[in-house]
């Protein structure tokens, strides 16, 4: 579990070094407040994550994220088939 938090905390400190190195080196100011915003969206899930984890919420979001991956995963299947089928009845 102490291990978790460091990794955690680790990523956190890593992620905020990045953002402040890429607003620095964004020449307007102009994109800086949409960096800003984007960046504390992306900082915002980070810190949930262990609460996510806390609540098995985690585990949730892989299985439906899973889920609708089979499902496009199988539909693509489909029409890969159905491409081939008006393919062949076209020539």
């Amino acid at each position: 579990m102490l291990n978790y938090i460091c990794q955690w905390m680790e990523n956190i400190a890593f992620y905020l070094v990045i953002v402040v190195v890429i607003v620095q080196m964004v020449p307007g100011n102009s994109y800086k407040k949409y960096i800003r915003f984007f960046a504390g969206l992306i900082l915002i899930l980070m810190l949930t994550g262990p609460i996510l984890n806390i609540f098995g919420m985690s585990d949730f979001q892989d299985k439906e994220y899973r889920r609708e991956l089979e499902e496009m995963e199988e539909a693509t299947k489909y029409m890969e088939d159905w491409i081939r089928k008006e393919e062949i009845l076209g020539n």
